[in-house]
């Protein structure tokens, strides 16, 4: 069961239109910063081919051919300025950008509007008397949006002319959606405003659940839910986006080296950063290799071990916790075949908390794979799991959780909570 019922205002749009998320989400950005600061001066432009859409593209089209990024605003706004600076940012280097809703437009939009702007780039490419003809990459397709707008992307994130996904402040909303992480094949980055981010739980629910072999990137900045698309040249989401499109959409290996290994550009820095099956030509993960000789034994003992004579006396017990007492409930969210999600509920007792501290019994063979919500010492056995610094703090009877992915059963687990 996905555990955040909050429905923010970005994504409700997704269900119902509402024109005070528009409003909220669908302003008209400052002054965009002209052409944007890469190679291709940008700006936009519409067709009357592709009708309440907005294009982003190099003033003057490079002899490059540029890979199509599609956009869903956010608040799901039919105004197709709604992150102007940061698309335009995006466009000028070296991308055809577009997004939902024509420029300064009202209303809302819909997940088939990417869909009809892949449609488009493809049937320009091939059009004569086009000015785009032969100038697209059309093997080259990124899906993204930015909260709602989100959610249109992953819904359409399964055409099979998608190349990659881009996931910004965004998360499904129910559980009922999680088909549409499970039917996930290619590359996905979370771009997430951090803890401060209202679409912070949902994402990271799911990237708990994405498929286990999936490559996949997601920062945090915590900046959050507004993100920094307003800034000049889209701020520091900008900058990391086009790095990102610039590696899966280019083959750009220097781009991508910020975004994997341990000490990616990005690792180390205000970014928080989380990677999964990441290898920078989009290969398999290396692999610890099997030894190519089994390991020596221990030879059986020749003599029964000496047995250890009873105590005379009772064992001293374990004195109980010194903190504040808080309870810890341990639950399975899904298991798969080599696998599973799990999610764990600390409650205060009677008392206030300042922070907590969970221990971990995993079964033999179960090892965590990552964890949120939470800071852990430890993959396999007997794992301590503290909490962050945004959730440590819990009045009387009050909760909060953290979760997991792990290898093997998650079935067996047992869980136990001491406060400070």
């Amino acid at each position: 069961m996905r555990r955040r019922a909050k429905i923010y205002a970005g994504l409700a749009a997704a269900v119902v239109p509402v024109a005070s998320v528009i409003i909220a989400l669908g302003a008209t950005p400052a002054g965009a910063a002209v052409g944007g600061s890469g190679p291709y001066p940008a700006d936009y432009e519409t067709s009357a081919s592709l009708a309440n859409h907005t294009i982003f593209r190099p003033q003057t089209l490079p002899s490059e051919r540029l890979p199509i990024f599609v956009w869903g605003n956010g608040g799901c706004s039919a105004n197709g300025l709604s992150q102007g600076n940061f698309l335009r940012e995006i466009a000028s280097h070296g991308f055809l950008v577009i997004a939902n809703g024509a420029p300064n437009g009202s209303g809302s939009t819909n997940s088939q509007m990417l869909t009809q702007s892949i449609d488009w780039a493809i049937a320009e490419n091939s059009r004569q008397g086009s000015k785009y003809l032969n100038k697209i990459d059309t093997t080259k397709v990124a899906v993204a949006g930015f909260s709602c707008g989100g959610l249109e992307a992953y819904a359409v994130s399964n055409d099979p002319r998608v190349t990659t996904t881009g996931i910004f402040s965004s998360g499904l909303l129910n559980d009922a959606d999680d088909y549409q992480l499970r039917r996930l094949t290619k590359p996905i980055a979370y771009i997430i405003g951090g803890p401060s981010d209202i679409a912070y739980p949902n994402a990271i629910d799911d990237w708990g659940k994405l498929p286990s072999g999936l490559p996949a990137f997601m920062g945090n900045l915590n900046v959050g839910h507004g993100g920094t698309y307003d800034q000049t040249n889209g701020g520091e989401f900008g900058r990391v986006a086009v790095l990102y499109l610039k590696w899966r959409l280019k083959g750009d290996t220097t781009a991508g080296a910020n975004f994997v290994g341990a000490n990616c550009g990005l690792c180390r820095t205000q970014w928080t950063v989380q990677q999964r099956n990441l290898t920078l030509d989009g290969g398999t993960p290396p692999t610890t290799p099997p030894p190519t000789t089994p390991p020596p034994t221990t030879p059986p003992p020749t003599t029964p071990p000496p047995t250890t004579p009873p105590p005379t006396t009772p064992p001293p017990t374990t004195p109980p916790p010194t903190g504040t007492a808080c309870t810890a409930t341990y639950a399975v969210q899904d298991q798969w075949n080599g696998g599973f999600v799990a999610n764990v509920t600390v409650t205060a007792g009677s008392s206030a908390l300042s922070g907590w501290r969970v221990t971990l019994n995993l079964p033999s063979g179960a090892t965590v794979t990552s964890l949120w919500n939470g800071v852990a010492t430890g993959s396999s056995g007997t794992i301590t799991v503290t909490n962050q610094s945004y959730n440590g703090r819990l009045a009387a009877g009050q909760t909060t959780s953290f979760g997991f992915q792990g290898t093997g059963n998650g079935s067996g687990t047992t869980a136990t909570c001491t406060g400070s």
